[in-house]
This record gives structure tokens, sequence and C-alpha cells, in this order.
């Protein structure tokens, strides 16, 4: 299977109902083996950071098989909006 950015963020969009993702391809070349996310989603109300990383985790099971490396940011809805402010 091949992973791409475009999948990693429709996946987390649609299983963790994520209303903002953000999806780089940190390979040196490109070639879909580091990634690094963030993902902004509802279900992350009221769990801590090690909670919501599993939800991820568990969301790209497969793809992380054939992923180098992945580096994740989780954040809710007002964290985000928060973010943006500043």
């Amino acid at each position: 299977m091949a992973v791409s950015a475009d999948h990693i963020r429709e996946k987390l969009t649609k299983e963790l109902g994520a209303v903002h993702v953000d999806v780089e391809d940190t390979s040196p070349n490109r070639c879909a083996a580091s990634f690094k996310v963030l993902v902004v989603s509802p279900q992350f109300e009221g769990k801590p950071l090690l909670q919501r990383h599993r939800l991820v985790n568990t969301c790209l099971a497969e793809e992380l098989k054939e992923i180098h490396a992945f580096e994740q940011k989780t954040l809710t809805p007002e964290q985000w909006d928060k973010l943006k402010q500043q």
C-alpha cells in the first residue's frame, strides 16, 4: 500500500471526525517515509495527550507499518482556535 499525505488526511478526517488536518511529508525526497501531522478533532476533548496519540495511531495502524517516522500534534477545536489567535 502506498501511503500519501492525501490518504492520511482523508483517513484522519473521516475516522476521527477531524475539523482540520495538516499533513507534511518530511522525507528528504518526499518519498512518503516520514510524516508530520496536526490533527484537530472534537474527539480529543477531555483526553490526555497519550490517549489522543493512541487514537491517531489506531486510526493509522496499517499505514504506520509503512512509515519510518511519524510526528503528531493533536488539538481540540478550542485549543486550535486559541493557537490561531496568537
